[in-house]
């Protein structure tokens, strides 16, 4: 069963592979209710917070439009609701992305972050934000290069015949879930360098 053929089998994986990369990347074994509470807290802190975005930078606005154009019917997400928010979904990548990467560069561990001190693995902190750091990039990548490209046949910015429109939304449903699935230990990274890994 491929778990990235629901939203829930997503979600599980997400949470498998951090519990993996927290035995491969040097977890103490020691419950550690911080980390869990601070992880917790920032996966549904960005639940909330993007949703909260959404609605009114993207979706409030985009209905409002539609509505002063008549009645769109079902195209109006595509027409307006999808772009705006592809628009902000892309860029927000990019600039989290930099942003990150400017942080690590100001706490002088960016070199030691991407290559895991040097490719030993030798300091737990330095493994978290490293793994937190190349899941980010892999899912940055996959916003420009396959989920972006694939959506402007989606919704016509490109031409595509109905079979590229099919097999685009395979690619882009599948790249957007495997981000959703990188992102649960992704964040697992980011609050572990602080924190030290849950157990």
């Amino acid at each position: 069963m491929n778990p990235l053929a629901s939203r829930g089998g997503t979600i599980i994986l997400g949470v498998v592979l951090s519990v993996i990369f927290i035995f491969l990347l040097g977890g103490e074994g020691t419950t550690n209710i911080t980390e869990l509470t601070v992880w917790f807290h920032v996966v549904v802190g960005i639940a909330w917070v993007g949703l909260l975005y959404y609605f009114n930078a993207v979706q409030m606005p985009a209905v409002a439009q539609a509505l002063a154009d008549g009645d769109p019917g079902p195209a109006a997400i595509n027409k307006y609701v999808a772009p705006r928010a592809l628009f902000w979904f892309r860029w927000a990548s990019l600039l989290t992305w930099l942003s990150g990467a400017a942080a690590l560069g100001k706490m002088g561990i960016m070199g030691a972050a991407f290559t895991f001190e040097g490719f030993t693995f030798a300091t737990a902190s330095i493994n978290a934000i490293g793994m937190g750091a190349w899941l980010g990039t892999i899912m940055l990548l996959n916003v420009w290069g396959l989920i972006w490209p694939n959506q402007k046949k989606i919704l016509g910015m490109k031409q595509a015949t109905p079979e590229e429109i099919a097999k685009a939304k395979k690619i882009a449903t599948t790249a957007s879930r495997i981000n959703t699935a990188l992102s649960i230990p992704m964040l697992l990274g980011m609050t572990a360098y602080g924190h030290g890994f849950p157990f």
